[in-house]
This record gives C-alpha cells, sequence and structure tokens, in this order.
C-alpha cells in the first residue's frame, strides 16, 4: 500500500483522550437511566455479520432456545452475503437476517447496509461489532452515545487514539462495554494474577506469550474468494469509510481511487494495514491481554517491535514473522511473539526471582498453570520429586470447560442488566493491551522504538531516559521500589551480596573504600 493510504498509521495514535471524545458527548436522558430487569428481554444488533459474527448469532439464538430473556433483531453488512459460505448457514446481510428469524421485509432499522438505521432503531439494545478493525472505534462511539451497550470484537479499535476515546466515552457515558477477548472468560488468569501477588514467586520481571500458526495458503487468505463478490453486491464505497471521520479528524479508510475494488482486500483485509494490524493486533491481543491481566500490569513504558515478510510473498503489507518486547515501570518485561509459518509454540511463561509460573493446556479454556520453585545460586536448593525429578510446588487446574464466547455473552448480559462497567474484560484492559501491540506496529513500520507518555495517554519517540531510570536507581541500591503494591513486596527479589563484593568502590585520592 502506497504510504499517502497509511499517513494516519504514522499520527493517528497520538491522539489524546480529550480530542478524541471531546465535549459532545452527552447522556441522552432516557435511555441511557434505564436497567433491564432480570426477565426483560435484551434485543441485540449485529454490526458487519462475517465469520466471526455468525459465532455472535449462535450464542444468542442459543440463549433464545433455552428461554433466556435475549433476541436477534437486527444485523447490518455492506454484503448482500452468501448462503453457501462458511459453515452452510451463510454469511452476510440476508443469510444473517434469515438465520436470526428477521422476517422478509423487515424495516431498515432491522435489516440494513447503513449501520447508523440499526443504531436509531430504539428497539436496540446490544450493539456487536463484528466488523474490520478500522470500523470498530466509529461504530461502538455511535453506539454508546444512541444509548446502546457494546460488545465489540478484538481488536477493539484500529488506532491508540480510537481505543482511548472509548474507554473514556464508556465512563463517562456509562455505558457497558466488552471486549471479544475468548480467553478472558478462563479464571486461570485470575487465579494466576492472585498467586504472584501475594509475592509467591517474588518479583516478577518477565512473562512470555506466542501465537503460532503454520498455513501453506498465507495467513489469513484461508478466506475464501468468491466469484459473486462484486461491487453489486458490496457496497465497497461504505465498506472503505472515507466519507465518515475518524476521532482524529481523518478518513476512516481510503477513496475508491485510492483503493479500487478487489476481493482479496475485502475478504481478507487483515493483510493491509489501512484496514488492521496484522498478527500484532489480531493475534497478538489475545495473549497479550491475559498475560498482562496475569502480571498486574498494563500500560506499557517502552516497546519495540520487529519481523518482516520472510516467506509469504503475495503482495501482503503486514509480516508473516513479527515479535514485540514491551517494558513496564513496574520492572519487567513482556515478550510476544508470532509467525505463521511455524507451529511450535514459545509457551506462556510469568517469570519471577523465587519461582516460575507455566500455563498449561489450551482450547478455548487453558488447563491451569504449575509454578516451579528456582534453584537460585547460593540459595535453596529446588524442590525435586522422589526420582529425582523436577516438581511443582503449587499447582492450579482450571475444572471450567464450554464455549468461552458463551460464557463472555453471558457476563456480558449480566453486566448490562445490572449495570455493571466490570466485564470479564474491559476496555480499559482492552486498550491496554491494544496499545502494547499497537506500539509494535508503529515501530516495526517506522523504525523507531516507542515510550508511553502517561500524561497524554499516547505513544512518543523514545530516548535515553529508559536505560537511565534504571542505571540511577541501580546506583541506589538496596531493595528495589514496591511499585507493584504485592502483598509479597519484593520477597526474594534483591540481591544478596558475596562478602567480596565489600571490597568494591572507587579508590578517591589514592585511597582504598573505607580508609
Amino acid at each position: 500500500m502506497s504510504d499517502n493510504l497509511n499517513r494516519r498509521a504514522f499520527v493517528a495514535g497520538t491522539a489524546t483522550a480529550a480530542t478524541a471524545v471531546g465535549a459532545a458527548l452527552s447522556l441522552p436522558a432516557a435511555s441511557y437511566a434505564r436497567v433491564k430487569a432480570a426477565n426483560e428481554k435484551l434485543r441485540v444488533g449485529f454490526l458487519g455479520v462475517g465469520g466471526r459474527c455468525q459465532q455472535h448469532i449462535d450464542v444468542i439464538l442459543e440463549m433464545k432456545a433455552k428461554g433466556l430473556p435475549v433476541d436477534a433483531v437486527a444485523v447490518n453488512d455492506v454484503w448482500d452475503g452468501d448462503f453457501e459460505l462458511g459453515n452452510k448457514k451463510g454469511r452476510g446481510l440476508y443469510p444473517s437476517a434469515k438465520r436470526c428469524g428477521i422476517p422478509e421485509g423487515a424495516g431498515k432499522g432491522q435489516v440494513s447496509k447503513d449501520y447508523r438505521n440499526i443504531l436509531d432503531n430504539k428497539d436496540v439494545d446490544v450493539i456487536t461489532i463484528a466488523t474490520p478493525d478500522h470500523w470498530h472505534a466509529k461504530m461502538a462511539l455511535d453506539a454508546m452515545q444512541a444509548g446502546k451497550d457494546v460488545y465489540m470484537e478484538k481488536p477493539m479499535t484500529r488506532t491508540i487514539g480510537e481505543a482511548i476515546a472509548v474507554v473514556d466515552a464508556a465512563q463517562k457515558l456509562n455505558r457497558v462495554v466488552t471486549v471479544g477477548v475468548q480467553s478472558m472468560a478462563d479464571p486461570t488468569w485470575l487465579a494466576a494474577h492472585e498467586y504472584i501477588a501475594a509475592g509467591n514467586i517474588g518479583h516478577v520481571f518477565q512473562g512470555q506469550t506466542s501465537y503460532y500458526r503454520n498455513y501453506i495458503g498465507g495467513q489469513w487468505r484461508y478466506y475464501p474468494l468468491k466469484k459473486d463478490m462484486t461491487p453489486k453486491t458490496i457496497d465497497w464505497d461504505a465498506w472503505l469509510g472515507h466519507k465518515f471521520k475518524g476521532v482524529d479528524g481523518e478518513p476512516l479508510g481510503p477513496t475508491p481511487d485510492q483503493m479500487p475494488f478487489d476481493r482479496a482486500v475485502w475478504a481478507q483485509w487483515r493483510c493491509y494495514w489501512p484496514f488492521g494490524g496484522g498478527m500484532f493486533t489480531d493475534l497478538f491481543v489475545h495473549q497479550t491481554t491475559h498475560l498482562i491481566a496475569a502480571m498486574g500490569v498494563r500500560f506499557p513504558g517502552r516497546v519495540v517491535g520487529g519481523g518482516g515478510i520472510y516467506l509469504e510473498y503475495d503482495g501482503r503489507d503486514v509480516p508473516d514473522v513479527a515479535t514485540v518486547v514491551a517494558d513496564y515501570e513496574e520492572g519487567c518485561q513482556v515478550i510476544i511473539s508470532a509467525t505463521m509459518c511455524n507451529d511450535t509454540q514459545l509457551g506462556e511463561v510469568i517469570r519471577g526471582r523465587l519461582g516460575t509460573l507455566k500455563f498449561t493446556g489450551g482450547g478455548d479454556y487453558i488447563s491451569g498453570f504449575e509454578v516451579y520453585g528456582q534453584n537460585i545460586a547460593g540459595g535453596p536448593a529446588k524442590p525435586k520429586g522422589a526420582d529425582g525429578s523436577e516438581k511443582p510446588v503449587h499447582v492450579y487446574k482450571n475444572e471450567k470447560t464450554g464455549n468461552a464466547t458463551y460464557a463472555l455473552w453471558d457476563n456480558f448480559l449480566d453486566c448490562v442488566r445490572n449495570k455493571k462497567r466490570e466485564t470479564m474484560s474491559t476496555p480499559e484492559l482492552g486498550a491496554a493491551a491494544f496499545s502494547t501491540v499497537n506500539m509494535g506496529v508503529l515501530s516495526y513500520r517506522f523504525g523507531k522504538a516507542l515510550m508511553w507518555d502517561k500524561s497524554k495517554r499516547a505513544p512518543k519517540d523514545a530516548d535515553a531516559s529508559w536505560a537511565a531510570q534504571w542505571e540511577a536507581r541501580s546506583k541506589k541500591r538496596g531493595t528495589p521500589n514496591q511499585i507493584m503494591g504485592w502483598k509479597g513486596g519484593d520477597k526474594g527479589s534483591t540481591v544478596v551480596a558475596p562478602d567480596y563484593q565489600k571490597l568494591e568502590g572507587p579508590w578517591v585520592g589514592g585511597k582504598e573504600p573505607g580508609q
């Protein structure tokens, strides 16, 4: 893609929340004051009814079949749809309307290629956003302003400024918003955080995670292209979004002249920068969200992103190998890595001075974690089994099974009924995870390290201050600051100097230290 199409990616992350949200947000009275009774039906509208959204429709229809007070009442998509795609249920506007039981001839408030018609429908209580990334923030902000609560797919936005704007709007308008990171339905991450926060593995200084796949056709090229995907069945002009302004005042996407209709761009949009962030924001967000939740950190202090297109030369913009290294002021680091050309994972691990926490299993629900003691040179020996093998000092087993998307929806709808903003996957957590990986995108693309500006809530170019602050702290010696607020403090995280270290120190005036 040409540079002029990607200018927003250079600067969008610097949009401040105050500018993004502005004074325009106000509480539209009646709809905001309404709290649904436990048995009153919640009516759901779906924006962007492609492949992923079919799973959301599945959940709502399953809940409805069980007699729960929820219904699927409205759908929006710029594509007419195809009943033969996917799992034979069909995707797109009209197949999805049929799945939801919306009668033929229903009004534009129920079936429309313009999402604003769905938001204008006062009978819609909850909005689901499963569009390409460049539409997430605009739709979420408009939905909240229209008095709707929002379930938005990950990544929650396309730029950092948009993520901050969504958080601010949800707080100001008191809307319930959840971000669709399925793993946050798993209690393992909270259990890990509680174990860590109690000081059981000492000061935590590193976490790692990965998302590796191996598909010969090229990542995201498995979304099929069909002959009947044409400008006659797809409103390409609306999908690009160039007529709509984002929180930074720039168009959401390129014009048709800049980006002529292309089936591959339409169906496989994650391969192209104007619409998403590749592996960084599509896959890294899953892993980063639950890992920082377990570690207890949020926005990073400094981020570097690396990678490249090393094997998949198929016209894509985004890399097929990528790694983000994020450092935090709490005194720890997170490493996130992925490739679409090999399926051997790095593994998910959190390292502390006294122990290592290893997550086990996989699927919708990870099976738990095991904690292994450290064999610290000069310290106590690592625990061993009777046969001399290493054994865990603590084991957490998650017994929860099932559909994580269903669990997220169940939690979200309960929060909507009770006007409780603290869902399993909050926008505040989502913004922190997204900002981390998106800083990796900016670092990779523009060849610079980035730091987080806490006052502006935006990234800035890195300087020497990051290394300087740690060197200055080292010179002070003693116990590291207990920044994390863990109950166990920094137990086990300090250096126990050997006796000979007493001989260190500068010789001033030719005299040995201490003389």
